[in-house]
């Protein structure tokens, strides 16, 4: 298993908008072969910031699965105009 990290900064008074974008086209994304668990998380202190958690089967399950699909570029369709710069995307894995 491996773990998305998406660090996605909004632009300022855009928030409530992107929400409701995510919440539309999430599942454009949940029905992903190799996707687990997904969740979109909002800053307390910086409420522009959010990351996005995805769990994956692999690294590839994600690239391959997803990105290189008709939903990705769907899913940036949806949420993309609201990013105040490029997303800054990673991923990790667990440490035992």
């Amino acid at each position: 298993m491996v773990l998305e990290v998406a660090e996605i900064k909004v632009t300022p008074g855009q928030e409530d908008a992107f929400k409701e974008a995510y919440r539309s086209a999430r599942e454009l994304v949940k029905v992903s072969p190799g996707l687990r668990t997904m969740r979109m998380t909002q800053g307390i202190e910086s409420p522009s910031r959010f990351v996005l958690l995805i769990e994956w089967d692999s690294v590839e399950a994600h690239e391959q699965g997803f990105r290189e699909t008709d939903r990705y570029l769907k899913w940036r369709e949806a949420i993309g105009p609201y990013f105040a710069q490029p997303p800054l995307v990673e991923h990790f894995e667990d440490v035992d």
